[in-house]
């Protein structure tokens, strides 16, 4: 509870500290930033610290942190020093109370559900949770920047960790452990994804209409669909459970994995072990020959129920501050000229600051969101010049030029992330043979489309947007066509630059040549036709509406004008509607061999952009709509949100034990280990005050126990999990003969091999253990002979290194 209360107030001051900055920085929002502050000022707080300590200017450590503290300070000081400037910013506090009383709120009660929740299921034990628990120890106790990688001694985190550097700095000045710091940033970051969200709903609903009280509730949508809301499996889970439809082959159609069997007993609660897992699998991919392919559909709700403090996870509220970005640009905030070499940008040097820093930390908080990121800027930025200019081909050079400007400006700012980092993504693939069925996608977005199908009707029934039939129809066949023949292109170079691949591909399918498999996959693709439909009509209303809009009388017409709020969200739908669209017919080629984390990033990128859409267009559906149709569909809504409550109602009391864990409420998700082997835990403790040096640890396969002694201590191993370090780095060369070395130098006798082995990855402390003694034939004798015991408990030695 200390812990809990130490981190809001610290959070909340951070908020209040910031105000002042963001006040000037968005002055296109009607909420002047406020939602944002939190958000913001980590990030400048963190990209100060991480910079100076980077440069060698200062270390990691307290000093530096609160140097990278009292820039941001200055920051806030220079914008609010002005008189005219602080008496606004005052009046503006004066005049919103309602609103800073209900962020304030929000936030508060969003940051305790969620540390609740985490207290009632802490472990970071399963999943990719040690992973995470590892990178926050090992910034904890590197002293420099860039951090020590805790699972591959003599090198720094080759991964995309900047959110791990924002966990570490909060725990370091809060004097936060590790292993509560994990937990506390799950519940911060869904508080300000909660308040993220909810501003810039506010914002846009603002521009609408002027009833604040209503402004102020509808917008509590955005939370709502974002966070709490599901998709459709737990709604079918209820269903399976009580033998709806038990006795049609509705089941075996469907086609989900564990749905498909009958339960055992009837009830309201699913009691398969770990149920609510397959809500993150319900898109089932099958090659010709019916073997399976697992793929990832994650979406906001899971990720924290599960817990995993991933880097999709972490750049949440950042992604909601990008979007708030696009949107201040949309509005006509940070006005002024920016000379690019011969030609210019209609923005001013703040604004192209301020969007490159956004950029470019998301870009290392998770380089997946980069892309989707400077798209929807880059396109924001267009369509505000579309409202002045009206529509030509100069509109496609805006979008270009702001798209390349604003993204080399943010790589250089964030250039020693990239000088030190490696990726295993290497191109794009075709996907030839997976599309995604129709049934599949609908219950996976299937909470977030009927809104906006809903609002797009209302868009063109009530003629608030002018419509380019012809473009719509153009983009809505020609897209899915062309992307259907890059695919195909695609795979047929490969038959020419990778015969041997391609036959053995071939064969895989039992088709013989390229023409059958063309002809199989092209059936299958015409069968599963319900998907392309649905995501082509979402590009035919978008684009349509998109393309009508027209230039408005003056700039002034703007900041109020629904016309502009309604361009905004289909700019959010359309975008999600490519990202969800991309992966039908090419993926990124990753280690995975197959779309499953191409359709995991970019879903979920997809889900956060139509979850804003969707609370938009319930919103303004409730304001406007009168009589009959009012109260179908608020039935309506009401039935689709119970629906996609269903899995969170369900899951929760599953996943912590009806909130009642067998060792009580706690945030330490390393608390476990004190119970389960209470030697380990106090020889984790021990090295946790030790002096810094690289220990030797049993080496073992990703997701398992291994590599638990780094994980919790921060010390670099010589090797953890090696197929994560083979992921974070493009391969195996640096892992090298790691893990042979470590079975060498616990099982071997002869002490001038195991010494050559010390010497080379300079090890100071060997650990013995019963993770070590069941994975090798240790021969301790050696380690007591030649080495110290500096911990000795139970079945527990750590030896020291002279």
């Amino acid at each position: 509870m200390l812990n809990f209360l130490i981190w809001y107030l610290t959070l909340t001051l951070l908020g209040w500290l910031t105000f002042p900055l963001v006040y000037r920085l968005f002055p296109a929002l009607t909420d002047r930033g406020y939602s944002l502050a939190r958000t913001f000022g980590l990030l400048v707080w963190g990209y100060a610290f991480w910079m100076l300590a980077s440069l060698g200017i200062a270390q990691n450590n307290i000093g530096g942190i609160l140097l990278g503290l009292a820039i941001l300070g200055g920051l806030s000081i220079r914008a609010a020093r002005t008189v005219d400037s602080l008496q606004s910013t005052v009046n503006w506090l004066k005049e919103n109370q309602r609103l800073i009383f209900t962020i304030e709120a929000l936030f508060f009660i969003a940051f305790a559900f969620m540390a609740f929740i985490r207290a009632a299921n802490p472990d970071a034990t399963g999943t990719e949770k040690p992973m995470e628990l590892a990178f926050i120890n090992a910034i904890l106790r590197s002293p420099t920047l860039p951090p020590n990688d805790p699972w591959l001694s003599g090198y720094s985190i080759s991964y995309y960790h900047f959110g791990y550097i924002l966990t570490a700095m909060i725990a370091k000045i809060t004097a936060t452990a590790g292993s509560v710091a994990f937990n506390l940033m799950i519940a911060l970051v869904f508080a300000l994804a909660a308040i993220g969200s909810f501003g810039i709903l506010y914002n846009l609903l603002a521009k609408d209409e002027n009833h604040a009280s209503r402004i102020t509730s509808h917008a509590l949508l955005a939370p709502l669909f974002l966070l709490l809301i599901a998709n459709l499996e737990g709604l079918l889970e209820v269903l399976r459970q009580r033998g709806v439809l038990l006795a049609s082959n509705f089941w075996a159609w469907l086609n989900i994995k564990d749905l498909v069997n009958a339960p055992q007993q009837t009830g309201w609660v699913p009691e398969r072990f770990w149920w609510w897992w397959r809500a993150s699998r319900v898109v089932q991919d099958y090659d010709l020959v019916g073997n399976f392919r697992e793929v990832i559909d994650e979406f906001p709700f899971f990720s924290f129920l599960l817990g995993d403090l991933h880097p999709h996870v972490l750049s949440l509220p950042f992604v909601l501050l990008a979007i708030a970005v696009a949107l201040n640009i949309f509005l006509g905030g940070w006005r002024g000229k920016t000379n690019i070499f011969i030609t210019e940008l209609s923005i001013s040097k703040t604004g192209l600051f301020i969007t490159a820093l956004v950029l470019g930390g998301l870009a290392f908080l998770n380089t997946w969101d980069i892309l989707i990121a400077a798209a929807l800027v880059a396109a924001a930025y267009t369509l505000h010049r579309v409202h002045k200019f009206g529509w030509s081909w100069l509109r496609l050079e805006d979008f270009l030029l702001f798209g390349f400007v604003s993204g080399i400006a943010a790589t250089l700012l964030y250039l020693p992330f990239y000088l030190g980092f490696s990726s295993q993504a290497g191109g794009i693939l075709p996907n030839l043979i997976n599309p995604t069925r129709g049934a599949h996608l609908w219950i996976m977005f299937g909470t977030l489309l009927p809104p906006i199908f809903f609002w797009t009707i209302y868009l063109w029934r009530a003629k608030k947007q002018a419509v380019n039939w012809k473009f719509g129809f153009a983009l809505a066949v020609g897209l899915p066509l062309a992307l259907w023949l890059f695919s195909w292109l695609l795979g047929w170079l490969a038959t020419i630059t990778q015969a041997d691949f391609s036959t053995f591909f071939l064969q895989s399918q039992g088709v013989e040549s390229f023409g059958d498999l063309l002809h199989l996959a092209s059936l299958r693709r015409v069968d599963y036709l319900g998907s392309l439909l649905t995501l082509s009509l979402l590009l035919f209303s978008a684009t349509a509406f998109l393309t009508g809009t027209s230039r408005l009388e003056s700039d002034a017409e703007a900041p109020s004008s629904t016309h502009h709020s309604s361009s905004f969200i289909l700019l959010l739908v359309l975008l999600g509607t490519l990202l969800v669209i991309a992966p039908e017919f090419v993926y990124l080629r990753d280690q995975f061999g197959s779309r499953m984390n191409t359709i995991f990033k970019f879903y979920y990128q997809a889900w956060i952009l139509w979850s804003l859409a969707a609370a938009y267009g319930t919103a303004t559906l409730l304001r406007n709509l009168r009589g009959a149709w009012d109260w179908a569909f608020r039935i309506f809504i009401a039935i689709l949100i119970i629906a996609g409550l269903s899995y969170p109602v369900l899951s929760l009391p599953t996943k912590t034990n009806n909130f009642v864990p067998p060792s009580g409420l706690t945030l330490d998700s390393a608390a476990y280990i004190a119970r389960s082997n209470p030697e380990e835990a106090n020889a984790i403790t021990w090295l946790q005050s030790a002096l810094d040096g690289i220990i030797a640890e049993a080496v073992g396969g990703s997701y398992t126990g291994y590599a638990r002694i780094s994980t919790n201590t921060g010390l670099q191993s010589v090797l953890g999990w090696p197929g994560h370090e083979s992921q974070w780095r493009g391969g195996g060369e640096e892992i090298g003969s790691r893990q042979a070395d470590i079975e060498t130098l616990y099982t071997s006798s002869d002490w001038v091999t195991v010494q050559m082995i010390i010497d080379t990855y300079s090890i100071r402390y060997i650990y013995v253990g019963h993770l070590e003694r069941t994975t090798y034939f240790v021969d301790e004798g050696k380690f007591e002979r030649f080495l110290e015991p500096v911990f000795n408990q139970g079945s527990v030695t750590i030896y020291e290194v002279p």
